[in-house]
């Protein structure tokens, strides 16, 4: 159903890509709670692919992420295909990394294998931590994805949202001017919009009179119709 509205949007508007969220297998609930309730087709179909459930979730995934972005390109050549996910691919990796999800294993999400296969055209993980621990390190992680990519733009995802009192908005210029760092394929994502619009912190005037003060080039992509 979801590559039949992709494919339907591709086709009849003039998008310049397709980006989705981290949204695969749900998140867990707060306390626990039950697990996805996916007994029935488990039953009809996992048992017999001699993966265990947790591998077929995955599957079920990559599969997804692979057909969306083949299925783009066959409408489309020159769309941009990229996902958002979670930041941490796993927890401890990269070393010393924490993490309270693990992505892999409980929204069975393989994103590594994304861009091992190439399976998207930009990976902008969210890295919506800071940059000096406590917290996780948001040019570790940077680090790791980068070398990841295989060559495919890794833009990350910039917590604007988080701006306040541990956080300052100056923290966030830091990190825009990492992901422009050490890359032919410089570039971020704001998270949120809505912090950009009421200021957050005094983001705008930063922004403004810094990284954005330029007005960006768009290029445009010849597309295949």
């Amino acid at each position: 159903y979801v590559l039949r509205v992709v494919t339907d949007i591709v086709t009849r508007y003039d998008v310049d890509g397709v980006h989705i969220d981290d949204y695969f297998y749900p998140y867990p609930l707060k306390g626990g709670g039950a697990t996805f309730p996916d007994d029935a087709t488990w039953r009809r179909y996992g048992l017999k692919s001699g993966l265990s459930r947790a591998d077929w979730r995955r599957e079920n995934i990559n599969d997804f992420v692979r057909s969306l972005y083949r299925q783009v390109k066959a409408e489309k050549a020159g769309l941009r295909v990229g996902i958002s996910p979670f930041g941490i691919w796993r927890p401890g990796i990269p070393a010393g990394t924490k993490a309270g999800l693990d992505a892999y294993a409980q929204l069975f999400a393989d994103s590594r294998k994304w861009l091992v296969e190439g399976w998207c055209d930009y990976l902008a993980p969210q890295l919506y931590w800071g940059i000096r621990p406590p917290e996780q390190s948001f040019p570790a992680l940077l680090e790791w994805w980068r070398a990841q990519s295989h060559g495919i733009p890794i833009w990350p995802g910039i917590a604007t949202e988080r701006i306040g009192r541990q956080r300052p908005a100056s923290e966030i210029m830091q990190q825009i001017e990492l992901a422009r760092s050490d890359t032919s394929s410089p570039g971020n994502i704001q998270w949120s919009m809505k912090a950009i619009m009421r200021n957050q912190g005094g983001i705008d005037r930063l922004l403004l009179h810094g990284p954005y003060r330029e007005r960006a080039e768009r290029r445009l992509v010849p597309c295949l119709t």
